[in-house]
């Protein structure tokens, strides 16, 4: 069973962020619809398995491959936003700011009160407090 496996997905997309999310908003929707019963949410949901597995199976990499960079650039902003918070609060000896002008992640010692932070990439100037 595991080599018929491997020899089906050779050569085929395989699986990438944007299906495991439209996997994971299928599996939301389909609790959702235990309290709605709706047969629209529930065709939703077939229809969203069925791309997924389409995506899967697919052998035109390069297109499969597009989509998913065109859903990455589309959710950059939030991941960037959610790796902030996730430094920060690992981190107990420093704090993460994006830069204002090129998102680049930057690193301050916490404690220092309100200072002057120069993003190494652009030079650009923000006030932030630690």
């Amino acid at each position: 069973m595991r080599n018929f496996l491997y020899r089906l997905m050779i050569g085929r997309y395989g699986s990438d962020r944007l299906n495991k999310h439209l996997l994971i908003l299928s599996i939301v929707l389909t609790l959702c619809n235990i309290f709605v019963k709706s047969a629209i949410v529930y065709v939703l949901v077939y229809i969203l398995l069925l791309y997924v597995l389409f995506r899967m199976l697919s052998k035109n990499i390069n297109k499969r491959y597009q989509e998913n960079q065109k859903y990455e650039q589309l959710i950059a902003p939030f991941t960037k936003r959610t790796t902030v918070l996730k430094k920060s609060s690992q981190d107990k000896d420093y704090k993460y700011f994006i830069c204002p002008n090129c998102k680049q992640i930057v690193r301050v010692p916490k404690g220092k009160g309100r200072i002057d932070i120069r993003c190494p990439r652009c030079a650009t100037v923000f006030e932030k407090r630690t």
